[in-house]
């Protein structure tokens, strides 16, 4: 496993995988991006139904979207689930003129969705947009893509041992205790032999606290550092082949 403040790369299956405090997974050899939870046009949908709620966050994502698949090599993008957030999404003229602008910038790319429960009730991304839909588990490069993990770890990769999964759904936040009572909340990946988790990419989705097991490995995000928390195994292999 190596370390610095701007990255942490592991070794899963045999290959690197490098956890970016962008919120995103970089598969180094297939020159593969992982994001999970979108969630875009969520803020839309809340204005319609009368909420008070920020306006630009469908922005926002797609251009740290943006910034993210610049810094590195990136022949593939993979959502992992909840791309969209609900179904008004797509009479949300604004929110699609945003998210086909920036597909237009990025035609080269090639992107798939792994369905998650809000895809499920949203529906598909429009066709035009040019990306492959499929459902769970997704299966590539020796890794299973899912949206969410089974409840059941151990049954993931559809009963293979060895496998090793990825997976957002959770919106992994980890909240940390000051020495003057002062609490401050991360996002965070969740790391295990065979799973990792990974934080909402989506600037408006919110979090969920992560108690973590005795296998896991939480990795904190604060600004454009990621850290493990201390106290938490460090994992120097993971999914063994």
């Amino acid at each position: 496993m190596t370390i610095n403040n701007q990255a942490i790369a592991i070794e899963a299956m045999g290959q690197t995988v490098t956890l970016l405090p962008q919120r995103a997974v970089y598969l180094n050899d297939a020159q593969t991006l992982l994001v999970a939870d979108l969630h875009l046009g969520k803020a839309a949908t809340y204005r319609k139904l009368g909420q008070p709620v920020p306006k630009g966050t469908t922005s926002e994502t797609l251009a740290r979207l943006t910034a993210v698949v610049q810094r590195q090599p990136v022949k593939k993008l993979v959502v992992l689930g909840d791309f969209l957030h609900a179904a008004h999404v797509h009479q949300a003229a604004q929110t699609l003129a945003a998210i086909e602008q920036w597909r237009a910038r990025h035609a080269t790319l090639s992107i798939t969705l792994v369905r998650g429960n809000h895809d499920d009730r949203a529906g598909d991304p429009p066709k035009a947009l040019g990306i492959d839909v499929v459902d769970e588990p997704y299966c590539f490069e020796g890794f299973e893509c899912r949206h969410a993990l089974p409840h059941h770890k151990n049954h993931v990769l559809e009963g293979q041992a060895q496998a090793f999964a990825f997976a957002g759904h959770t919106h992994p936040v980890v909240t940390l205790q000051g020495r003057a009572r002062d609490r401050l909340r991360l996002l965070c990946f969740v790391v295990s032999p065979r799973t990792c988790i990974l934080p909402a990419f989506g600037a408006f989705t919110g979090g969920h606290e992560h108690q973590a097991t005795q296998d896991e490995t939480l990795y904190a995000i604060a600004d454009e550092a990621i850290f493990a928390i201390p106290g938490q195994r460090s994992k120097q292999r993971h999914g063994r082949p």
